[in-house]
Protein backbone atom coordinates (compact mmCIF):
# COMPACT_ATOMS: atom_id res chain seq x y z
CA UNK A 1 0.00 0.00 0.00
CA UNK A 2 1.32 3.42 -0.59
CA UNK A 3 1.79 6.11 2.04
CA UNK A 4 1.12 9.65 0.28
CA UNK A 5 3.54 12.13 1.72
CA UNK A 6 1.97 15.49 2.72
CA UNK A 7 3.35 18.54 0.60
CA UNK A 8 6.39 20.59 1.42
CA UNK A 9 4.47 23.65 1.63
CA UNK A 10 2.28 22.33 4.68
CA UNK A 11 5.01 20.60 6.75
CA UNK A 12 6.78 24.43 6.63
CA UNK A 13 3.38 25.98 7.85
CA UNK A 14 3.06 23.00 10.49
CA UNK A 15 6.77 23.39 11.54
CA UNK A 16 6.41 26.99 12.16
CA UNK A 17 3.48 26.89 14.13
CA UNK A 18 5.16 24.72 16.56
CA UNK A 19 8.33 26.89 16.81
CA UNK A 20 6.05 29.55 17.20
CA UNK A 21 4.09 27.83 20.17
CA UNK A 22 7.03 27.11 22.00
CA UNK A 23 8.57 30.46 22.01
CA UNK A 24 5.43 31.98 22.98
CA UNK A 25 5.38 29.64 26.27
CA UNK A 26 9.16 30.16 26.65
CA UNK A 27 8.60 33.71 26.55
CA UNK A 28 5.35 33.44 29.26
CA UNK A 29 7.61 31.57 31.77
CA UNK A 30 10.34 34.35 31.56
CA UNK A 31 7.97 36.97 32.15
CA UNK A 32 7.24 38.25 36.22
CA UNK A 33 3.90 37.35 37.71
CA UNK A 34 1.48 39.92 37.20
CA UNK A 35 -1.26 41.67 39.27
CA UNK A 36 -3.85 44.15 37.34
CA UNK A 37 -1.85 43.91 34.37
CA UNK A 38 1.32 45.79 36.10
CA UNK A 39 4.16 43.60 36.73
CA UNK A 40 4.97 42.81 40.68
CA UNK A 41 8.60 43.26 41.07
CA UNK A 42 10.82 40.96 43.57
CA UNK A 43 11.74 42.79 46.78
CA UNK A 44 15.43 42.43 47.18
CA UNK A 45 15.40 43.29 50.89
CA UNK A 46 16.56 42.72 53.66
CA UNK A 47 19.27 45.52 53.52
CA UNK A 48 22.37 44.94 55.33
CA UNK A 49 22.35 44.22 58.46
CA UNK A 50 24.46 46.43 61.39
CA UNK A 51 27.88 45.79 62.13
CA UNK A 52 28.41 44.22 65.87
CA UNK A 53 29.17 47.68 67.70
CA UNK A 54 25.96 49.55 65.96
CA UNK A 55 23.79 49.78 69.19
CA UNK A 56 22.07 52.34 67.70
CA UNK A 57 20.63 51.15 64.34
CA UNK A 58 20.21 47.73 66.36
CA UNK A 59 16.29 48.32 66.27
CA UNK A 60 16.66 49.22 62.73
CA UNK A 61 17.61 45.59 60.78
CA UNK A 62 15.04 44.97 57.73
CA UNK A 63 13.41 48.41 57.97
CA UNK A 64 16.77 50.72 57.90
CA UNK A 65 14.90 52.79 54.89
CA UNK A 66 11.11 53.08 56.58
CA UNK A 67 12.75 55.59 59.20
CA UNK A 68 15.91 57.41 58.73
CA UNK A 69 18.14 58.51 60.93
CA UNK A 70 21.53 60.14 61.52
CA UNK A 71 23.32 57.26 63.05
CA UNK A 72 25.14 54.84 60.15
CA UNK A 73 26.27 51.41 60.12
CA UNK A 74 29.85 50.89 61.90
CA UNK A 75 29.75 54.05 63.96
CA UNK A 76 30.03 51.99 67.58
CA UNK A 77 28.25 51.45 70.12
CA UNK A 78 25.76 53.70 72.00
CA UNK A 79 26.83 54.93 75.12
CA UNK A 80 24.97 55.03 78.34
CA UNK A 81 27.06 55.95 81.06
CA UNK A 82 30.43 57.53 80.50
CA UNK A 83 32.99 58.05 83.57
CA UNK A 84 36.04 60.16 81.63
CA UNK A 85 38.97 61.64 83.94
CA UNK A 86 41.35 63.92 81.47
CA UNK A 87 44.91 65.56 82.05
CA UNK A 88 46.91 67.99 80.96
CA UNK A 89 51.16 68.63 81.19
CA UNK A 90 52.21 72.05 82.66
CA UNK A 91 51.62 75.06 80.33
CA UNK A 92 52.55 78.80 80.96
CA UNK A 93 50.23 81.55 81.67
CA UNK A 94 50.63 84.90 81.50
CA UNK A 95 48.21 87.49 82.62
CA UNK A 96 47.24 91.34 81.67
CA UNK A 97 45.70 92.68 85.02
CA UNK A 98 43.00 95.05 83.88
CA UNK A 99 41.42 95.67 87.03
CA UNK A 100 43.76 98.41 88.04
CA UNK A 101 45.07 101.73 86.31
CA UNK A 102 47.57 101.35 84.99
CA UNK A 103 47.01 97.70 84.14
CA UNK A 104 49.64 95.46 85.76
CA UNK A 105 51.17 92.05 84.48
CA UNK A 106 51.83 88.68 86.20
CA UNK A 107 53.28 85.01 85.24
CA UNK A 108 53.24 81.63 86.49
CA UNK A 109 52.88 77.85 85.69
CA UNK A 110 49.48 76.05 85.92
CA UNK A 111 51.46 72.95 87.29
CA UNK A 112 47.39 71.12 87.64
CA UNK A 113 44.48 71.42 85.05
CA UNK A 114 42.21 68.42 85.43
CA UNK A 115 38.76 67.41 84.28
CA UNK A 116 36.31 64.61 85.18
CA UNK A 117 32.92 64.18 84.72
CA UNK A 118 30.00 61.48 84.40
CA UNK A 119 27.00 61.75 82.17
CA UNK A 120 24.22 59.18 81.89
CA UNK A 121 21.67 58.88 79.00
CA UNK A 122 18.22 57.03 79.28
CA UNK A 123 15.22 56.60 76.79
CA UNK A 124 12.17 57.92 77.91
CA UNK A 125 10.74 57.15 74.24
CA UNK A 126 12.16 54.90 71.91
CA UNK A 127 9.96 53.92 68.91
CA UNK A 128 11.33 53.92 65.48
CA UNK A 129 9.26 56.95 64.85
CA UNK A 130 10.52 58.97 67.49
CA UNK A 131 13.37 59.01 70.42
CA UNK A 132 13.33 61.29 73.35
CA UNK A 133 16.23 61.20 75.86
CA UNK A 134 17.29 62.54 79.04
CA UNK A 135 20.96 63.12 79.77
CA UNK A 136 22.44 64.31 83.06
CA UNK A 137 25.87 64.92 83.48
CA UNK A 138 28.23 66.19 86.19
CA UNK A 139 32.08 67.83 85.62
CA UNK A 140 34.46 68.77 87.53
CA UNK A 141 37.89 71.09 86.70
CA UNK A 142 40.27 71.86 88.50
CA UNK A 143 43.30 74.06 88.74
CA UNK A 144 47.31 74.28 90.37
CA UNK A 145 49.81 77.35 89.65
CA UNK A 146 53.23 77.16 90.91
CA UNK A 147 53.26 80.62 92.08
CA UNK A 148 49.51 81.27 93.13
CA UNK A 149 50.60 84.63 95.04
CA UNK A 150 51.65 85.94 91.56
CA UNK A 151 48.02 87.20 91.10
CA UNK A 152 44.82 87.29 92.86
CA UNK A 153 43.08 85.59 90.09
CA UNK A 154 45.46 82.91 90.05
CA UNK A 155 44.48 82.62 94.01
CA UNK A 156 41.23 82.36 93.27
CA UNK A 157 41.42 79.36 91.16
CA UNK A 158 43.51 77.46 93.31
CA UNK A 159 42.75 73.83 94.17
CA UNK A 160 39.00 75.56 93.69
CA UNK A 161 36.68 72.96 92.34
CA UNK A 162 34.70 74.13 89.34
CA UNK A 163 31.88 72.39 88.59
CA UNK A 164 28.62 71.66 86.23
CA UNK A 165 25.67 70.36 86.99
CA UNK A 166 23.65 69.84 83.72
CA UNK A 167 20.33 68.08 82.57
CA UNK A 168 19.03 68.00 78.65
CA UNK A 169 16.29 66.36 76.67
CA UNK A 170 16.96 65.68 73.08
CA UNK A 171 14.46 64.25 70.40
CA UNK A 172 15.36 62.42 67.41
CA UNK A 173 12.63 62.36 64.77
CA UNK A 174 12.67 60.42 61.60
CA UNK A 175 10.28 62.21 58.90
CA UNK A 176 9.89 59.43 56.51
CA UNK A 177 11.89 57.23 55.13
CA UNK A 178 14.76 59.79 54.51
CA UNK A 179 14.31 63.07 56.25
CA UNK A 180 15.04 63.42 59.80
CA UNK A 181 15.30 66.12 62.38
CA UNK A 182 16.83 66.38 65.81
CA UNK A 183 15.85 69.20 68.62
CA UNK A 184 18.17 69.74 72.12
CA UNK A 185 17.71 72.09 74.83
CA UNK A 186 20.03 71.98 77.86
CA UNK A 187 20.34 73.57 80.94
CA UNK A 188 23.83 73.83 83.13
CA UNK A 189 24.84 75.38 86.70
CA UNK A 190 28.17 76.46 85.79
CA UNK A 191 30.80 77.67 88.92
CA UNK A 192 32.48 77.23 92.17
CA UNK A 193 28.96 77.34 94.15
CA UNK A 194 28.57 74.88 96.69
CA UNK A 195 25.60 73.25 97.98
CA UNK A 196 24.62 76.23 100.03
CA UNK A 197 24.82 78.96 97.12
CA UNK A 198 22.54 77.12 95.16
CA UNK A 199 19.32 78.45 96.29
CA UNK A 200 20.03 81.39 93.92
CA UNK A 201 20.40 79.10 91.13
CA UNK A 202 20.14 81.63 88.11
CA UNK A 203 23.30 82.98 88.64
CA UNK A 204 24.98 80.04 87.80
CA UNK A 205 22.50 79.27 85.00
CA UNK A 206 23.38 78.67 81.34
CA UNK A 207 21.01 77.69 78.81
CA UNK A 208 22.30 75.82 75.17
CA UNK A 209 20.35 74.44 72.43
CA UNK A 210 19.91 72.96 69.02
CA UNK A 211 18.36 71.95 65.81
CA UNK A 212 19.70 69.85 62.62
CA UNK A 213 17.15 68.53 59.73
CA UNK A 214 18.99 66.08 57.88
CA UNK A 215 18.72 63.53 54.83
CA UNK A 216 19.43 59.61 55.12
CA UNK A 217 20.70 59.10 51.72
CA UNK A 218 21.74 55.20 52.57
CA UNK A 219 22.80 53.26 55.99
CA UNK A 220 26.24 54.48 55.30
CA UNK A 221 25.27 58.26 54.69
CA UNK A 222 23.39 60.94 56.57
CA UNK A 223 24.26 64.34 56.62
CA UNK A 224 22.45 67.60 58.05
CA UNK A 225 22.34 71.11 58.71
CA UNK A 226 21.46 73.29 61.47
CA UNK A 227 22.20 76.06 64.34
CA UNK A 228 23.50 75.74 67.51
CA UNK A 229 23.25 78.53 70.69
CA UNK A 230 25.49 77.38 73.26
CA UNK A 231 29.36 78.02 74.74
CA UNK A 232 31.66 76.51 72.15
CA UNK A 233 33.28 79.66 71.64
CA UNK A 234 33.07 80.67 75.32
CA UNK A 235 30.54 83.36 75.15
CA UNK A 236 27.10 81.81 74.35
CA UNK A 237 26.51 82.49 70.16
CA UNK A 238 24.37 81.29 67.72
CA UNK A 239 26.84 79.34 64.80
CA UNK A 240 25.86 77.19 62.17
CA UNK A 241 26.70 73.60 62.26
CA UNK A 242 27.22 70.78 59.53
CA UNK A 243 26.54 67.30 60.32
CA UNK A 244 28.26 64.80 58.43
CA UNK A 245 28.90 60.83 59.09
CA UNK A 246 29.49 58.59 56.70
CA UNK A 247 30.62 55.04 56.33
CA UNK A 248 32.61 54.59 53.04
CA UNK A 249 33.37 50.66 53.31
CA UNK A 250 33.95 47.84 56.16
CA UNK A 251 37.19 49.65 57.85
CA UNK A 252 36.29 53.83 57.05
CA UNK A 253 34.09 56.32 58.05
CA UNK A 254 34.03 59.84 59.30
CA UNK A 255 31.76 61.44 62.05
CA UNK A 256 31.36 64.96 62.67
CA UNK A 257 29.63 68.20 63.68
CA UNK A 258 31.57 70.30 62.11
CA UNK A 259 32.92 73.04 63.30
CA UNK A 260 32.68 71.53 67.14
CA UNK A 261 34.20 68.09 65.63
CA UNK A 262 35.45 66.15 63.56
CA UNK A 263 36.73 62.60 63.45
CA UNK A 264 37.66 60.05 60.70
CA UNK A 265 37.27 56.79 62.08
CA UNK A 266 38.85 52.92 61.55
CA UNK A 267 37.26 49.63 62.88
CA UNK A 268 40.04 47.67 63.50
CA UNK A 269 37.85 44.72 64.41
CA UNK A 270 33.64 44.68 65.72
CA UNK A 271 34.95 45.35 69.24
CA UNK A 272 37.97 47.98 68.58
CA UNK A 273 37.55 51.33 67.24
CA UNK A 274 40.09 53.76 66.35
CA UNK A 275 39.65 57.88 65.58
CA UNK A 276 41.85 60.52 64.19
CA UNK A 277 40.68 64.31 64.37
CA UNK A 278 40.09 67.54 66.32
CA UNK A 279 37.28 69.48 69.29
CA UNK A 280 36.92 72.58 69.89
CA UNK A 281 35.47 72.47 73.76
CA UNK A 282 33.70 75.92 75.37
CA UNK A 283 33.10 76.29 78.95
CA UNK A 284 31.55 79.33 80.69
CA UNK A 285 32.00 79.38 84.64
CA UNK A 286 30.62 82.13 87.34
CA UNK A 287 33.18 82.38 90.13
CA UNK A 288 32.64 84.44 93.40
CA UNK A 289 35.75 85.80 94.40
CA UNK A 290 37.56 84.75 97.31
CA UNK A 291 39.47 87.99 97.62
CA UNK A 292 37.83 91.17 95.39
CA UNK A 293 40.11 92.73 92.51
CA UNK A 294 41.44 95.67 92.57
CA UNK A 295 38.56 97.60 91.36
CA UNK A 296 36.39 95.90 94.40
CA UNK A 297 34.70 93.37 91.43
CA UNK A 298 33.47 90.36 93.35
CA UNK A 299 32.20 88.12 90.55
CA UNK A 300 34.03 87.04 87.39
CA UNK A 301 32.69 84.91 84.47
CA UNK A 302 35.62 82.77 82.83
CA UNK A 303 35.68 82.24 79.33
CA UNK A 304 37.47 79.34 77.97
CA UNK A 305 38.07 77.79 74.32
CA UNK A 306 40.60 75.19 73.27
CA UNK A 307 41.32 73.22 70.64
CA UNK A 308 42.52 69.19 70.65
CA UNK A 309 43.68 67.52 67.81
CA UNK A 310 43.19 63.98 69.02
CA UNK A 311 44.14 60.32 68.60
CA UNK A 312 41.40 57.92 70.45
CA UNK A 313 40.71 54.07 70.49
CA UNK A 314 37.78 52.51 72.16
CA UNK A 315 37.48 48.91 72.69
CA UNK A 316 35.42 46.49 74.60
CA UNK A 317 36.14 44.93 77.81
CA UNK A 318 32.97 42.95 78.51
CA UNK A 319 30.19 43.33 76.60
CA UNK A 320 28.34 46.14 77.60
CA UNK A 321 31.79 47.51 79.19
CA UNK A 322 33.89 49.62 77.04
CA UNK A 323 36.98 51.76 77.68
CA UNK A 324 38.54 55.18 75.79
CA UNK A 325 42.18 55.73 75.90
CA UNK A 326 42.54 59.64 73.92
CA UNK A 327 45.70 61.38 73.55
CA UNK A 328 46.61 65.15 72.04
CA UNK A 329 47.52 68.45 72.38
CA UNK A 330 45.59 71.24 73.72
CA UNK A 331 45.75 74.73 72.03
CA UNK A 332 44.24 77.30 74.03
CA UNK A 333 41.95 79.93 72.08
CA UNK A 334 40.69 81.99 75.01
CA UNK A 335 41.08 82.03 79.05
CA UNK A 336 39.52 85.23 79.87
CA UNK A 337 37.49 87.03 82.80
CA UNK A 338 34.90 89.41 81.80
CA UNK A 339 32.35 91.21 84.65
CA UNK A 340 28.62 89.81 84.42
CA UNK A 341 27.67 92.79 82.30
CA UNK A 342 30.41 91.87 80.10
CA UNK A 343 28.90 88.32 79.49
CA UNK A 344 25.22 89.05 78.90
CA UNK A 345 23.43 88.56 75.80
CA UNK A 346 24.77 86.52 72.85
CA UNK A 347 26.82 87.29 69.52
CA UNK A 348 26.30 85.75 66.05
CA UNK A 349 30.86 84.87 65.73
CA UNK A 350 31.69 87.59 67.06
CA UNK A 351 33.04 88.48 70.62
CA UNK A 352 32.48 90.34 73.10
CA UNK A 353 31.85 94.34 72.74
CA UNK A 354 33.09 94.83 76.69
CA UNK A 355 36.89 94.53 77.33
CA UNK A 356 38.25 91.66 79.60
CA UNK A 357 39.40 92.60 82.92
CA UNK A 358 41.97 89.14 82.98
CA UNK A 359 43.23 88.60 79.97
CA UNK A 360 45.46 85.88 79.67
CA UNK A 361 47.93 84.10 76.68
CA UNK A 362 47.94 80.29 77.59
CA UNK A 363 50.76 77.87 76.25
CA UNK A 364 49.65 74.62 74.66
CA UNK A 365 50.11 71.48 76.42
CA UNK A 366 49.63 67.49 75.86
CA UNK A 367 47.13 66.42 77.21
CA UNK A 368 45.65 62.65 77.98
CA UNK A 369 42.48 60.81 79.02
CA UNK A 370 40.59 57.68 80.12
CA UNK A 371 36.88 56.75 80.28
CA UNK A 372 35.00 53.84 81.10
CA UNK A 373 31.53 53.68 79.51
CA UNK A 374 28.71 51.38 79.34
CA UNK A 375 27.02 50.80 76.26
CA UNK A 376 23.77 48.51 76.00
CA UNK A 377 23.86 44.67 76.13
CA UNK A 378 24.05 42.57 73.56
CA UNK A 379 21.15 40.34 74.98
CA UNK A 380 18.81 43.56 74.98
CA UNK A 381 20.04 44.27 71.41
CA UNK A 382 19.18 40.88 69.96
CA UNK A 383 15.63 41.10 71.38
CA UNK A 384 14.84 44.62 70.45
CA UNK A 385 15.99 43.71 66.85
CA UNK A 386 13.76 41.01 66.62
CA UNK A 387 10.71 42.77 67.88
Amino acid sequence: MNTTTPPLPWRLGFGLALALLSATAGQAQDQPPRKDREPVRTPVYPPPAPLATDTAAADQVGQSQEFAVPSVLGSGPSKGVVFHYERLGDFSIDTKLRDRTPEGTAKTTVTKNARAFIKAYAPLINHPHLKLILGLNYDREEFKFKDPNASNFYRNLEDKGLKVIGVQLAAIRPVDQVHWYIARVKGELNGDYTSGELSAPKDYLKMSAEFIYGWKRSPNFAWGIGGQLGYTFGRQSIYPVILYNRTFNSRWGVESLFPARVSFRYNASPSTLLFAGYTVDGYNYNIKLRQPLDNQLETLILRQTEIKPRLRIEREIYDFIWFGLEGGYRYNASFNALDADGNKGFSLLRGSPRPRIIDNVVGGAPYASLEIFLVPPRKFLKKTASK
